[in-house]
């Protein structure tokens, strides 16, 4: 009882993280992805500890967006490169980003007109056939027993690159985990 209580405390507040991610958000303000890749850090510092694992940090650029939701895409992001982690192997995470032309409405080239942002780690990857399901709320790939968690931190990560206009993808590496790559508009 007292675990199905906590699932539910769990799933609720996993709910309420995805709705309020579906409410219109801010004005876009000059955001440094570095400032908030160190408080995610931070924020995750016990699940470091406990898996004995390390992110991997290259220079982040400065973009247009919300922080509160890039802390919260980059927390869910690298929170679960930490948990799907290999058992005989401490996780690493690589989050890395560069900016790259993109094209604008009309389809003309916009030098420097995006921000690709890396995250990659040496977890268990996933099967490609579940490629379609990875973003779709409460699909889980694995069971309960084997890892916790609602099937929901995915999802919000698409709603949120959803409302800043960009792009998210999954990328199984063989043996040698996974990628996720999100694509946002560099300026509003």
């Amino acid at each position: 009882i007292q675990n199905a209580s906590t699932r539910m405390a769990t799933l609720v507040l996993d709910l309420l993280a995805f709705s309020r991610n579906s409410s219109k958000g801010k004005p876009f303000i000059p955001v440094d992805l570095n400032e908030v890749i160190a408080g995610v850090v931070s924020d995750l510092e016990a699940r470091l500890a406990q898996t004995g694992g390390r992110v991997e940090l290259l220079d982040l650029p400065t973009i247009a967006s919300d922080p509160i939701q890039m802390r919260q895409l980059l927390q869910n992001l690298i929170g679960n490169a930490l948990k799907f982690h290999r058992k005989d192997e401490a996780p690493v995470v690589r989050v890395s980003a560069e900016i790259i032309d993109s094209p604008d409405a009309a389809g003309r080239v916009q030098p420097g007109g995006a921000c690709r942002i890396s995250v990659a780690d040496n977890g268990i990857g996933f099967d490609e056939k579940y490629l379609d399901r990875v973003f779709t709320i409460f699909q889980r790939l694995h069971g309960r027993g084997d890892f916790e968690g609602t099937g929901i931190g995915l999802a919000i990560c698409r709603k949120i690159v959803e409302a800043h206009r960009g792009t998210i993808v999954a990328e199984n590496l063989p043996s040698r985990g996974c990628e996720f790559r999100v694509t946002l508009p560099a300026t509003p």
